[in-house]
């Protein structure tokens, strides 16, 4: 039950918080900020502004040059693009959520920069709470030695991922304190935060109060199965029922703010049956960030995290400042979030940056979940998957394109190991790999590894090309659309025509015949060799290592490599006098071996010792 307090004592939090007195004659309508209120904070929809304006915003294409909300936007050709991971919670070691999460971002960033834009993408840490107090005390450790050995292991495991973030945050960060702050008190001069007391239901793994038609039998939680317990504390309140009137409209206006589009349905819901204020500060948790004017109190986890999409924009040399980090990229292109916490990004976090003038960003993409056999993971059940384990055990190529390949963007998926070593050793040893080798060997035997002809010459009448093209413009297509499994599966028919493409002309019986037949197997080399040019240039998004490889033994430096855009995806860069390099595997086939020997064995120890420092049941 909450109980509000009399308005002398919801001014205690700040010294800067403003009173708006109705003139008496405007029904009670009270101006704060850009908003008009009623009395007790209720939304006027007939004055609030519009927020159907941003209708139609794509999330690809939108430049991020614009003023919004008075903001100041980067200027300039360049487009920006600015993704984000959840900051993961450092109760525990990174899971393979967490792993699945950032791979795939990584993934989107990498394609965002092919075709040109400056992106930023911003991953990090949220480091405050009761649950991280409790993590620390379990391992005999400080909080900040605590959070210094998890988040170091992330930073860790994201390197053996090949995660090629461009800003790593802290929630302990001394910047990110600063912006929460100043953050905090512009919302407290709109006039939607007040102290009152609650009582209610609480789960100490999500950190937040429950209503009790959400529970399960006996009180539990249903997402940690947990009993929640009773808890009366005196807190301070973000006035987020004041927003629903303005989150439904800006919503309903924006259908392409939530993705997948069935998210969407399941956020309305929540809105359409009403949405209560929720607590912003604790009075019991002393790890955290301090509430301005009222050291009794830390804000709430929640309240703090969502900030680092912002302090993170901020650089380290310059003093944190609100306005100079959301001159730095705001709003976010994509904020791509587990399912779990979907509620946070498309409810909360939107209504926070209303009530302090700030955008919202472009889109929230809620992915699912994984499960291993079939089964849901869980240290109870003795059935989870280590990231740091397979990553060193089949390399960091096969682990991002089985899942980013294997399980559909958005929905739940599944792991075996199984299929993973099935799936990988098909689509990557085979088809890519040995169609790769097999015409290397070819031109080292019948050309001396020199391209006989240009790639735009050799294939001259030849419907090949056009087939290769049209797949990359799929491939485009559904990267643009986070349909990333769709995009693999694009690339990858381009090795399948490949590869029957070489089985039905036979460049090997051609040779042997001499004259004409030889000109023409020497081209059906040039073109396979162009085709596997541009799926390495496709794919780099999603298996970076492997497509390196490729380009190396095609004759490229790193130098070049890295230098690859989208545009690379068009026909016609193989050049004639080019030497190769010598056939060698690009991806070793693997075994389906769960007792074998782990891959990169000789820094398993110090890693995963690293990685299970701390860990506590979540």
């Amino acid at each position: 039950m909450q109980n509000k307090r009399s308005e002398s004592d919801l001014c205690v939090a700040s010294n800067r918080e403003q009173s708006f007195p109705s003139s008496g004659n405007d029904g009670g309508i009270r101006r704060i900020g850009s908003y008009h209120l009623r009395a007790f904070g209720e939304v006027d929809t007939e004055l609030v502004p519009s927020l159907a304006m941003a209708a139609g915003r794509a999330l690809l294409c939108r430049p991020q040059s614009e003023v919004v909300s008075g903001e100041v936007k980067t200027s300039g050709k360049e487009e920006t693009f600015v993704l984000t991971t959840p900051l993961y919670y450092v109760n525990a070691p990174p899971h393979m959520g967490s792993a699945y999460t950032t791979i795939a971002a990584d993934a989107i960033a990498r394609f965002q920069r092919l075709l040109g834009k400056r992106v930023v993408f911003i991953t990090g840490t949220d480091e405050h709470g009761e649950k991280i107090a409790a993590a620390a005390e379990a391992s005999g450790s400080s909080p900040s030695e605590h959070c210094d050995t998890i988040s170091q292991s992330y930073k860790i495991l994201w390197k053996e991922l090949d995660i090629s973030y461009d800003k790593f945050i802290r929630t302990t960060d001394q910047k990110h304190e600063a912006i929460v702050k100043e953050f905090y008190s512009r919302v407290l001069n709109n006039g939607d935060i007040y102290r009152a007391d609650y009582e209610g239901l609480y789960c100490v793994n999500c950190e937040e109060y429950k209503d009790e038609k959400e529970l399960l039998e006996n009180n539990c939680c249903p997402m940690h199965l947990k009993p929640c317990v009773p808890r009366k504390e005196d807190n301070y309140f973000f006035a987020l029922s004041k927003y629903q009137k303005a989150l439904e409209d800006y919503i309903s206006s924006n259908p392409d703010f939530l993705k997948p589009s069935f998210r969407l349905n399941e956020v309305q819901g929540w809105i359409t049956n009403g949405l209560k204020d929720f607590s912003i500060s604790r009075s019991s948790v002393e790890w955290g960030i301090p509430v301005p004017n009222d050291k009794t109190q830390t804000i709430y986890v929640w309240f703090d995290a969502l900030l680092g999409y912002i302090s993170a924009l901020s650089e380290d040399s310059e003093q944190s400042n609100l306005q100079q980090a959301v001159n730095s990229g705001w709003p976010a292109s994509l904020h791509l979030i587990g399912k779990d916490i979907l509620r946070f990004h498309a409810v909360y976090w939107p209504a926070m940056l209303l009530s302090a003038g700030l955008s919202i960003p472009n889109m929230v993409f809620g992915h699912g979940f994984l499960t291993k056999d079939g089964m849901k993971m869980g240290k109870s059940l003795g059935n989870t998957l280590e990231p740091m384990d397979l990553v060193q055990k089949f390399g960091a190529d096969a682990v991002r394109y089985f899942f980013l390949r294997e399980v559909e963007f958005g929905n739940d998926g599944d792991y075996s190991e199984e299929r993973f070593v099935n799936i990988v050793n098909a689509h990557l040893a085979n088809t890519i790999g040995n169609l790769l080798n097999r015409t290397l060997g070819l031109l080292k035997k019948n050309c001396q590894s020199t391209l006989p002809y240009d790639s735009i010459f050799a294939v001259e009448g030849n419907s090949f090309k056009d087939s290769v093209s049209q797949l990359v413009e799929k491939a485009k297509y559904h990267y643009e659309n986070l349909s990333l499994s769709s995009a693999c599966e694009s690339i990858l028919e381009i090795g399948n025509v490949g590869n029957l493409y070489m089985d039905k002309n036979a460049p090997w019986s051609r040779f042997k015949q001499g004259g004409a037949s030889s000109e023409m197997a020497a081209k059906d080399l040039v073109i396979i060799l162009e085709a596997m040019r541009i799926i390495a240039a496709a794919l780099s998004p999603v298996t970076p290592s492997l497509c390196f490889r490729i380009y190396s033994q095609l004759g490229f430096s790193k130098e070049q490599f890295e230098a690859v855009t989208w545009d690379d995806t068009r026909w016609g860069e193989l050049r004639a006098g080019r030497v190769m390099a010598e056939a060698k595997p690009v991806f070793a086939k693997m075994e389906n071996n769960q007792d074998g020997d782990k891959k990169g064995s000789s820094k398993e120890g110090k890693n995963k010792k690293i990685l299970r420092q701390g860990l506590v049941e979540a």
